[in-house]
């Protein structure tokens, strides 16, 4: 909502504040003021002027040569615009005028002639485009005969106006009006609305003998009023009209028009004008519409109605979208002799569904949809046909016809002094509390100790006590409300368990060089089950703003495979990414989905180089398999997880790894497959995903430390042939079983399937380190535990040492 500082004047006294102060002080009061913009762009030395002569340029066939007065001194002007002619009255920069952007008017030659000045549009002094009337939108502005020669043109057009740009939430619908607006301010400043007083002559005839109303759709219209004004005549309206129209962000038409919106803008109340004559009967029926009839829109629109869709017809034919917008058949028209004003009561809901069908917003539904004062209704009518009688030249004619079962009942709340205080932690008394009510004017009394208000209707926002605390805190003013600390048992905070776990896989994978993500948890239907760990049904959005995000993921990593897609194509090669977030399973239809958090990596380019020591790691599987093996070593979970081939779907079947937790698979981690990797357009590419819920639930021994040993250990190397399909992981599990309590490390550090290899064979090597701490270790001792490990995997796994 804009609100002119000078307009909003006439309805309160807002002597000593400025507007930048009304605006400090709107905000304080709960409705956020979220500018106030000076319609002045830093213009002066514009006034108006007086085209005495105006002839053809002697050397240009698109210029004229003005005369014209400025009330102390006439100048000769070399104008451009199409539509200056002799006798108007002009705005003019005069030399050394400034114009918005510190444009400075000089004397200047145009085409041999001289130029003292500038004629200017309006464009040229600031006001956008789209709120310039459409006679003046090609050309400059042109004054009222009546306008005072040398006068500031600036003050005429009302640009030394403030305007302040509410921000207002859907409840305070009471503050898109002026008058609506002054009851805030006058409560905030404490002083006195004036309403503006509504006198008109009425014409013998009755509005009755012109027009009936009907209403079949009672329930989205309980309240019709149609008033008759005749003969006027379409003009132009007054500038201060236009002016106060263009400073509220509406583009002025003609004065019958205008009136409508300017009353709009004042009461709140949405209004509608007819060409009485182009009504095509003496009959107004308001009803819903019938599936599939049609009707065209002010804005040249030919809209196709539903049944649920609330129209004014003229007893056949529908004339208006109600609340929406009217219809062309019955505009008013340059040679519209005899106005229809209609005022009415919509239902907000009916308006709300006719609007978001058709795609169509406009100041008067906003104000349906959000909920109007019943009880303006009739008052906007008189005020609308007042103003056509005194800028139009009409004759209003006697009395209104209505159609109103509308029952009108201010809400009445109660609420007791004690909860007042209990709520703000003030110590407000009675007197206080009715004082505000007074300024608010809610009509209050006190019984016992609660206070009775009565709400006017145009507060639609207040209902229940809760409502009426609020209003009081507001007007006694937040700054003031006391500061105090919630009384309640101190407890420590601390991170949960599982929170803790989340918070060192972060900080681990950023450790090891990867950057964080977040990437969208709504992807395509082709995505959605890609890469998962295990699979379900879909999930999908019944309304998706696409279908590329349209179904719940199952998978972190087609995401960050876009995000890598999106980082090379901006000539980053290497790129190391992870990201944490959940999944969503699909269980039986209408039930919500598993959530499941994982976390996923991506990896591909060089994962390290230096380039002064010549040294470049490229990224592989080992790379890879490294990062995880490492995260799940820092969750204390190194004895608990296996490494298995899988062939996971996307990815590469020979060099991806499934990562088994006590049994059960709780991640993958490899290459992607060739063929993947071009669909994304990637290069070599290595990723991996672990399920968090599992990995977290997972006990975990608690750390022990022990002393250093102080005896020595004993190491023995040996190099097994077995079959290629034996898993080193297997081999070296099976060792150190066998080992028994001597044998404390097996680590493999050589595989060989080589030349002189028997086909089918590989030479796995392990080291393996064996310590007593409690004493010195004899060769008898370790070579009997090193002969049961030799036994052990010849009778498994049919090994043999490597001669």
């Amino acid at each position: 909502m804009f609100v002119s500082y000078r307009w909003l004047q006439e309805y309160v006294d807002l002597s000593g504040v400025k507007a930048e102060e009304l605006a400090d002080k709107v905000t304080k009061s709960g409705i956020e003021v979220e500018g106030v913009e000076n319609l002045n762009k830093g213009v002066s030395g514009v006034v108006i002027g007086h085209v005495v002569e105006c002839e053809q340029h002697p050397n240009a066939d698109k210029l004229s040569r003005c005369q014209v007065d400025l009330g102390d001194e006439t100048v000769q002007i070399v104008c451009g615009a199409p539509n200056v002619a002799q006798g108007q009255k002009v705005a003019v920069a005069k030399v050394g005028a400034v114009l918005p952007g510190n444009f400075k008017i000089k004397r200047a030659k145009l085409r041999g002639e001289e130029s003292n000045g500038m004629i200017c549009s309006l464009q040229e002094l600031g006001i956008e485009s789209k709120l310039v009337a459409k006679d003046y939108q090609e050309g400059i502005f042109v004054f009222p005969s009546d306008a005072e020669v040398g006068a500031d043109a600036l003050e005429a057009l009302n640009l030394h106006d403030e305007v302040l740009e509410l921000g207002l939430t859907p409840n305070r619908s009471d503050c898109l009006s002026m008058l609506g607006v002054a009851h805030e301010v006058a409560a905030i400043l404490n002083r006195e609305v004036k309403y503006p007083e509504v006198e008109f002559q009425e014409t013998e005839e009755k509005a009755s003998d012109y027009i009936s109303v009907a209403v079949e759709a009672k329930e989205d219209n309980p309240l019709y009023v149609a008033r008759m004004v005749k003969n006027v005549k379409i003009a132009p309206s007054p500038l201060w009209m236009q002016t106060r129209l263009m400073a509220a962000g509406i583009r002025p038409h003609n004065n019958v028009v205008d009136i409508t919106n300017y009353i709009l803008l004042e009461y709140g109340q949405p209004l509608h004008a007819f060409d009485y004559d182009r009504l095509g009967s003496k009959e107004v029926v308001v009803r819903h519409a019938q599936e599939g009839e049609e009707i065209v829109t002010l804005d040249d629109q030919k809209r196709v109605l539903k049944e649920n869709q609330l129209v004014i017809t003229n007893g056949k034919d529908p004339i208006a979208l109600a609340g929406v917008m009217g219809g062309a058949n019955s505009e008013v028209q340059d040679d519209t002799v005899n106005v229809l004003i209609e005022s009415a009561y919509f239902r907000g809901l009916s308006v709300r569904q006719t609007s978001k069908e058709h795609g169509l917003r406009s100041e008067a539904s906003a104000r349906f949809e959000k909920g109007i004062d019943p009880s303006r209704t009739r008052i906007a009518a008189d005020r609308a046909a007042e103003l056509m009688a005194a800028y139009a030249g009409g004759e209003i004619v006697s009395g209104t016809v209505e159609f109103d079962e509308m029952t009108i009942e201010p809400a009445v709340v109660s609420v007791t002094l004690e909860r007042i205080n209990y709520v703000l932690g003030t110590e407000l008394e009675m007197a206080e509390v009715q004082e505000i009510m007074n300024r608010l004017q809610f009509e209050s009394k006190v019984e016992g100790d609660a206070i009775i208000v009565t709400v006017p209707t145009r507060r639609g926002d207040i209902t229940i006590e809760e409502d009426i605390v609020e209003e009081v805190a507001r007007m006694y003013g937040y700054d003031h409300l006391p500061t105090t600390l919630p009384v309640t048992v101190a407890t420590p905070g601390r991170l949960s368990d599982y929170q803790l776990k989340r918070r060192k896989v972060r900080r681990f994978l950023e450790g090891a060089g990867l950057a964080q993500t977040t990437t969208y948890s709504l992807t395509s239907a082709e995505k959605a089950t890609q890469f998962a760990l295990n699979t379900a049904s879909t999930v999908r959005l019944a309304m998706p703003m696409s279908e590329d995000r349209s179904v719940l993921r199952q998978s972190l990593v087609p995401h960050l495979l876009e995000a890598v897609k999106h980082n090379n194509a901006r000539q980053t090669d290497s790129i190391a990414l992870y990201e944490t977030g959940s999944v969503f399973l699909g269980t039986e239809e209408g039930q919500l989905p598993i959530e499941e958090e994982r976390v996923a990596g991506a990896i591909t380019g060089l994962w390290h180089s230096h380039s002064w020591q010549g040294e470049k790691k490229a990224a592989d599987f080992y790379v890879a398999k490294g990062v995880v093996e490492g995260l799940l070593s820092a969750l204390g979970l190194d004895n608990h997880i296996e490494y298995k081939p899988t062939n996971q779907e996307g990815m590469h079947p020979g060099r991806t790894a499934a990562v088994v937790l006590n049994g059960q698979e709780a991640g993958y981690v490899g290459q992607l497959h060739p063929v993947t990797q071009k669909q994304y357009g990637l290069r070599e590419t290595y990723v991996f995903e672990l399920n968090l819920k599992a990995i977290f639930a997972a006990k975990v021994e608690e750390v022990r430390y022990s002393a250093i040993p102080r005896f020595p250990s004993i190491t023995r190397d040996i190099a097994l042939v077995v079959d290629k399909e034996v898993l080193a992981g297997e081999l070296q599990t099976a060792i150190y079983e066998a080992g028994g309590e001597l044998l404390k490390e097996v680590a493999v550090f050589d595989l060989y399937d080589g030349e002189r290899m028997e086909e089918g064979k590989k030479s796995v090597a392990f080291s393996l380190r064996y310590l007593d701490p409690e004493r010195t270790l004899t060769d008898e001792e370790v070579s009997a535990a090193h002969a049961n490990v030799l036994k052990v995997v010849e009778e498994q796994f049919k090994a043999s040492l490597r001669s």
